[in-house]
């Protein structure tokens, strides 16, 4: 019996001993959520399907979702790869970029940084500052952009397209064009 009152007296006095030794950490309230993502998702892939067909596939390291700002918006910090599907899940185009925000209300998308885009003839966009209004399926910068196409390569000040990158007008152009001789 003096065994096993000895042993709850040394649980005891360990368990006040340690309980003595643990500090609370205070850490402030969120006062401010409109620059606090509601949710952080690394390394994401998801397909997006509209009436039942898949139409996008999209890859990030790291989607932020916003809701809490005045103008709600998704950020992807370390860049973006997407791409579209045809019918027949025959990707259509892809683009890239170092950075992207989407912002909800708009279906404004923002692309930054190293903007990559492949359409469905296989020309190359390239520019580093590009928007895709999703509502008015068109995508158009102010930025310069090099078009490489199968014969020439262009450069031009500013653009706009359909969201398929097939009917596309151009500002500032230079370039080499090839001339046939007549």
């Amino acid at each position: 019996m003096r065994h096993i009152t000895t042993t709850i007296v040394v649980v005891v006095m360990c368990f006040i001993v340690s309980c003595s030794s643990i500090e609370n950490e205070k850490i402030e309230a969120v006062i401010d959520r409109t620059s606090i993502p509601k949710l952080r998702a690394t390394e994401i892939t998801t397909i997006i399907s509209d009436s039942g067909i898949t139409r996008y596939r999209i890859s990030t390291p790291q989607w932020d979702l916003y809701d809490k700002s005045a103008k709600p918006y998704w950020e992807f910090p370390m860049g973006i790869y997407c791409e579209t599907f045809d019918h027949n899940l025959k990707v259509e185009s892809n683009i890239r970029s170092n950075y992207a925000k989407f912002l909800n209300n708009e279906q404004l998308w923002e692309l930054k940084g190293e903007v990559k885009m492949m359409n469905i003839k296989g020309e190359l966009f390239e520019t580093e500052h590009l928007f895709w209004n999703q509502r008015n399926e068109k995508l158009y910068s102010d930025s310069l952009v090099k078009i490489t196409q199968k014969t020439h390569i262009l450069n031009v000040l500013g653009f706009e397209s359909n969201q398929q990158m097939t009917r596309y007008k151009f500002r500032k152009t230079t370039g080499i064009f090839p001339v046939e001789d007549n």
